[in-house]
């Protein structure tokens, strides 16, 4: 007696085992593709971000810088200011002083003519004409005030101390300040204060000098349409004729002129009238003949 037995289909018993590994493909297929979305987008993000904060700190440090710039031409505004304060100061000084030597000159007169005898004779001219002393002592510091002023032309040879050469100047007044050619200007400190070593040409061998002062200030100088320009301001000891004085100098390169240097107000003030239409009317004053 046969036995016919039906098999089984094998798909029906795979079906169970499919389905897991089905759900587990679709789920990482969602998985895989969301993460490498965001790694693309990811890169882009972070530069922007970067972006941004560089922009934000060069906008600050453009306004920071901004603000420095603004506050160094104010200080150099009122060094220079300080600097023509202080010599008009020194000036003041100058005439105080002369009007006290005139006044005792004028007390000294008095004294003498009221210290004279009762009985002196008068001379005809006295009796005819008397004569106020005040008056005549009045013309006298006029006209010594007169002599001590010097005339200078529009050019004249200074002695400058240091180095110790002669130079041809310009002698203007309409500036107020005197200037120097310099060259080769390097400014560095000293014992905590500020110097400058620069170079100047000597006119008889043609020969750079070089000359350290002692920094005394700046001075911007803004001209139309340019860059406004920091000058350091050194003190130098200058000769002319009969007058000697230590004076402030602005340093520029003045290579472009024929005259090295520019003598100013603040040497000329009270000391010195200018007629332009003479040149080189005081002898030139060297290290031979220097008193």
């Amino acid at each position: 007696m046969l036995f016919h037995t039906r098999k089984k289909p094998i798909l029906s018993k795979s079906i169970p085992l499919l389905y897991p590994i089905v759900c587990l493909t679709v789920f990482t297929g969602c998985q895989t593709t969301d993460p490498q979305s965001s790694n693309n987008n990811s890169p882009d993000q972070i530069l922007f971000s970067r972006q941004n904060n560089l922009k934000e700190r060069l906008f600050e440090l453009n306004r920071r810088e901004d603000a420095l710039i603004a506050r160094e031409a104010a200080i150099s505004a009122r060094e220079s200011e300080l600097v023509t304060l202080f010599s008009e100061l020194l000036e003041e000084k100058k005439q105080l002083e002369s009007q006290q030597i005139q006044l005792e000159n004028q007390i000294n007169t008095a004294s003498r003519t009221n210290s004279l005898p009762a009985s002196a004779p008068l001379s005809r001219t006295a009796a005819k004409k008397p004569q106020n002393p005040s008056n005549k002592s009045s013309a006298s510091q006029n006209k010594r005030a007169q002599d001590d002023i010097t005339i200078l032309g529009g050019l004249e040879y200074i002695y400058l101390e240091p180095p110790g050469i002669s130079l041809s100047a310009r002698i203007d007044t309409g500036a107020q300040t005197s200037s120097l050619n310099a060259l080769d200007m390097v400014e560095f400190e000293r014992d905590g204060k500020p110097y400058i070593k620069f170079n100047i040409i000597d006119p008889e061998t043609n020969e750079k000098i070089e000359i350290t002062r002692r920094v005394r200030g700046h001075t911007k100088i803004k001209k139309h349409k340019t860059e406004s320009q920091r000058r350091p301001i050194v003190q130098l000891r200058v000769k002319l004729g009969k007058l000697d004085e230590q004076i402030s100098f602005t340093l520029i390169d003045r290579s472009k002129f024929e005259q090295q240097a520019l003598i100013g107000r603040n040497f000329l003030r009270d000391l010195a009238v200018v007629d332009v239409s003479k040149e080189f009317t005081k002898p030139k004053t060297t290290r031979d003949n220097q008193q």
